[in-house]
């Protein structure tokens, strides 16, 4: 082979071999920035916000009934994307979620909760079968003096679950108290600050009284329920937005009950 000839292949091979390479750097490219963009996605779609290991861990109380209160249920370094992502809601009343605008991360929490992980959790803390059976979740962002009053929630429930999104709370109401009775709001056996992060989770039976002390202001709350059948779940949120529109109604008209 002669020189001449030697220089052309080798050139030719030269400008095979630089196409190459330069397309491996733009395929490169290409996936680092798809990479870039799936870590972006992150919280919405893959971080897990629940501590299970501090939820199996705490134990589950008997008296007067069963039921169990957990700070930092949500994981604190999470805590500010949850809230950031929580709805917006001027008015009394509780409000289907269905019926409100979340951010992805809250819309990521709700996933996380209605989850068969969560849910087997939840089967081996109170002893029971939830399989099959619906879940409810609704929204509070304020309450009013009409709110608290004591009850046992209806029969139709089979698990309660509150996550409370409030800081600094240092008013002496809205704290949610487990009651020994339906007749008295002082004799309780347990109180729930409504701190950022905390759960209050319990099963529902006919002494499973509760409530808290008028408070009137901002009071952010999300309930998530475990009840019998999905006509229940249904109706429960109709009546639940039924409530809130009236409560909306009664306030922007004055009405003070």
């Amino acid at each position: 082979m002669d020189f001449k000839s030697f220089r052309q292949k080798f050139l030719l091979y030269f400008i095979c071999a630089l196409k190459n390479a330069t397309l491996a750097g733009i395929n490169l490219k290409i996936r680092l920035s798809e990479m870039h963009a799936e870590q972006d996605h992150l919280p919405a779609e893959a971080l897990k916000l629940l501590d299970l290991a501090r939820f199996d861990a705490v134990p589950l109380q008997h008296e007067p009934y069963d039921y169990l209160v957990l700070p930092d249920f949500i994981k604190p370094e999470l805590l500010a994307q949850v809230v950031q992502d929580f709805p917006a809601i001027a008015k009394a009343g509780s409000f289907p979620v269905n019926t409100v605008h979340c951010g992805p991360v809250f819309e990521a929490l709700m996933r996380e909760l209605e989850g068969s992980v969560f849910r087997q959790a939840v089967e081996r803390k109170f002893g029971l079968d939830l399989a099959g059976r619906p879940t409810m979740i609704t929204v509070r962002g304020h309450t009013d003096e009409t709110d608290g009053r004591i009850h046992t929630d209806s029969k139709t429930k089979l698990i309660t679950m509150l996550i409370y999104f409030n800081t600094d709370w240092q008013n002496t109401g809205g704290r949610l108290r487990i009651l020994r009775s339906g007749e008295d709001i002082e004799d309780f056996a347990d109180e729930v600050e409504p701190a950022l992060g905390t759960l209050l989770a319990f099963r529902r039976s006919d002494n499973s009284w509760h409530g808290h002390k008028p408070y009137v202001g901002e009071r952010r709350a999300l309930q998530l329920n475990w009840v019998i059948n999905e006509q229940v779940k249904q109706r429960e949120q109709q009546r639940h937005g039924v409530s809130a529109f009236f409560k909306g109604l009664f306030h922007r008209q004055g009405y003070t009950g």
